[in-house]
């Protein structure tokens, strides 16, 4: 998987991918562009890339509208409900299903992580419905909330846990001082997409995937 980030110009891409291909001339490759610009597509479409896939990243401000769902900070003692339900709300995702405990526990002891921002929700018998997993950047000026993750057993669905959820991170953020949140959705993902419209978010950027087959 090649990766090209933001701080770059469409010279220095064409470059390094150049550069990638004289090594590799005969083998297939992926390749995500962050923060999507013309130029930069270009050069992709130029070198034989073909776009497949886009990631879209949505902001809002905070504060947003208060959530009024009842949830509760994540313990170890969720890890394997977490899984779980995480797995069969994200079976078709690429990167976010097929999730394991182990994977999980590496990234609960990331620097970043604070449990208190990590939501669920459960019903009157106890079964966890869905959860909002969040993030804050602290390394941007000003610090910017991320809705990290969020998911909804298809069990529950159609009873607007997905809205009610994102409002409860939202909350989370702002409650801790934010007043700009952001979150990544598949572009084709029309349900969600429609949530998050309604809420307040808006495109921010675009960054897109390609393939290149020889």
């Amino acid at each position: 998987m090649l990766t090209v980030n933001e701080d770059r110009s469409a010279d220095e891409v064409g470059d390094a991918l150049n550069g990638w291909l004289n090594e590799h001339p005969n083998e297939p490759a992926q390749l995500w562009i962050r923060h999507l610009d013309e130029p930069t597509e270009r050069v992709a479409k130029d070198l034989g890339f073909v776009p497949y896939r886009d990631l879209w990243q949505l902001r809002c401000s905070l504060p947003q509208t208060p959530s009024q769902l009842h949830t509760k900070a994540f313990t170890t003692s969720d890890i394997a409900a977490f899984v779980s339900v995480n797995n069969r709300a994200f079976h078709w995702h690429p990167e976010q299903g097929g999730l394991t405990v182990e994977a999980l526990q590496k990234t609960l002891a990331e620097d970043w992580f604070n449990a208190d921002g990590f939501r669920l929700a459960r019903n009157e018998e106890g079964r966890l419905m869905g959860f909002c997993w969040t993030k804050i950047h602290r390394d941007r000026k000003p610090h910017l909330g991320e809705i990290y993750v969020i998911g909804v057993d298809p069990d529950f669905h159609g009873r607007g846990l997905g809205r009610a959820l994102t409002l409860a991170g939202l909350e989370w953020l702002s409650n801790a001082g934010l007043n700009m949140a952001m979150l990544y959705v598949e572009s084709d993902n029309g349900a969600a997409n429609a949530i998050y419209a309604a809420i307040g978010f808006s495109h921010h950027r675009t960054d897109r995937a390609y393939r290149r087959t020889k």
